[in-house]
């Protein structure tokens, strides 16, 4: 799995939605208090030498993310990775 960093999309200024998980981010910013980047920063940091759902479970346990915002973070990684 590449350790390159994947950067956070831009929120749209055309009044549109982000699709998909990154549709969680703002949530997830607002909800954890953290910039979404450093959310993907650690996704990247831990799929280098972990599977997809241990990344999930250590974003759930050791950050207290929710199931749906812990899958969203790890699969637009992995996204963007492939």
């Amino acid at each position: 799995m590449s350790t390159d960093r994947v950067v956070a999309p831009e929120q749209p200024t055309d009044g549109s939605k982000l699709k998909g998980p990154a549709s969680y981010f703002a949530s997830i910013e607002s909800t954890y208090g953290r910039p979404i980047q450093q959310w993907l920063d650690i996704a990247v940091a831990q799929l280098a030498d972990h599977p997809h759902m241990q990344v999930v479970t250590f974003l759930k346990t050791e950050h207290g993310l929710g199931h749906g915002h812990a899958n969203a973070i790890v699969a637009f990684v992995r996204a963007a990775q492939s």
